[in-house]
């Protein structure tokens, strides 16, 4: 089922997940006068909070999904895990704009790894490693150091082991015991960056600006808006963004995350066909943010053919062993954007909110994060 005219406000988009992305999509879906639903299975996550309504039950509970696409004139996700089998058993109630081909292409890598070859998009050399014995022919032809990674279910670094000699081997096949694995070589990158292209399903497609991505312990720490690259290369980075929204028709927004090495070459490490955490400095630095530029493109609204970067920014994630200190500096902050998600436990790791700062001098700014010692 599809929307064959842009929805309206007053109707209601129904949101699969309610962790911070759904919170922020539920924000700007508010703002542009629709009713938003929320379906996750915890008591009070973030989205219900700024939601109209929220129906909590198990993600693969499809009698629930049903129910609740019922209830909703539009269906969108705030992550890829979410069951492609039970969005299908419901696509003749709801309009799902986003469709579940591009959720089942990122859901797994291999398919991800053939899509992206398919639209000659460059990426890492590869193998599929289906037993252990196929792990050695593949380094034979790969080298070292290389990344073993399952098929699906990894983010922020889970579900990947770095080979760097094989001495690393008898440690990684507790990978491949959870199924096949992915086998890639290791891109020598100069800078990790991303693009976030947004699309309403009709033709029009919005490409942010390329941002660089700084990580610690494979989790993101600091996206910094623009990338410090050359012009020729954010040109080539905005091309490859668009090729593939255009090769899936995109509707919603989309993060491609790319690898840039010191010669200035281009390697597409992975997909999230979701708002993202590296475009969260759009919310405060550009003509659209993300999520509005979702939210449109979900309802089959025009999409402004040009972002505006209106200031340079910083965008530093704050996870659960941050979280108190962050607070303690608001007083000496006023220039600074906090936005906390209201999660009720700070865990180690876990997500709890970001700080957008907007800046004419980057490096100034990267200096005076540093400088109140939260983020050694």
């Amino acid at each position: 089922m599809n929307l064959n005219k842009p929805l309206l406000p007053g109707h209601t988009i129904g949101i699969i997940g309610g962790g911070q992305l759904g919170k922020m999509m539920a924000q700007s879906a508010k703002e542009m006068g629709f009713r938003v639903g929320i379906f996750d299975p915890v008591k009070d996550c973030p989205a219900a909070q700024v939601a109209d309504w929220h129906l909590q039950a198990e993600y693969t509970d499809v009698e629930a999904l049903k129910k609740f696409a019922e209830r909703c004139q539009v269906l969108t996700y705030e992550f890829e895990n979410v069951d492609v089998d039970a969005l299908t058993k419901i696509e003749n109630l709801v309009a799902i704009p986003q469709g579940t081909d591009l959720l089942a292409i990122t859901q797994d890598r291999l398919m991800e790894k053939s899509f992206l070859e398919a639209n000659n998009i460059v990426i890492a050399p590869y193998s599929t490693i289906v037993s252990p014995t196929d792990i050695q022919d593949a380094i034979d032809g790969i080298g070292f150091p290389c990344v073993l990674k399952t098929t699906r279910g990894g983010y922020d670094g889970k579900g990947q082991f770095v080979l760097y000699s094989s001495s690393d081997l008898a440690s990684s096949m507790n990978l491949l015991r959870q199924g096949t694995c992915v086998l890639e070589a290791w891109i020598p990158f100069e800078k990790e960056i991303s693009v976030v292209v947004s699309g309403n399903g009709q033709g029009d497609i919005t490409i942010f600006p390329v941002v660089e991505n700084i990580h610690r312990e494979n989790i993101l720490h600091e996206t910094i808006a623009p990338a410090r690259i050359s012009g020729e290369i954010a040109e080539e980075a905005q091309r490859i963004a668009k090729i593939i929204a255009e090769c899936v028709n995109l509707s919603g927004t989309l993060a491609v995350e790319m690898f840039v090495t010191n010669a200035g070459s281009i390697y597409v490490n992975e997909l999230a066909p979701r708002p993202h955490n590296t475009g969260h400095y759009t919310m405060e630095a550009c003509s659209i943010s993300q999520f509005d530029a979702h939210i449109r493109g979900i309802c089959s609204w025009p999409l402004p053919k040009e972002v505006k970067l209106l200031s340079n920014a910083v965008m530093v994630n704050i996870i659960g062993e941050e979280v108190y200190e962050t607070m303690d500096i608001i007083s000496d902050k006023p220039d600074w954007h906090f936005h906390y998600y209201g999660k009720a436990e700070a865990k180690a790791g876990r997500k709890m909110g970001h700080i957008t700062i907007l800046t004419e001098d980057i490096f100034e700014t990267l200096e005076d994060i540093y400088q109140t010692n939260i983020w050694d």
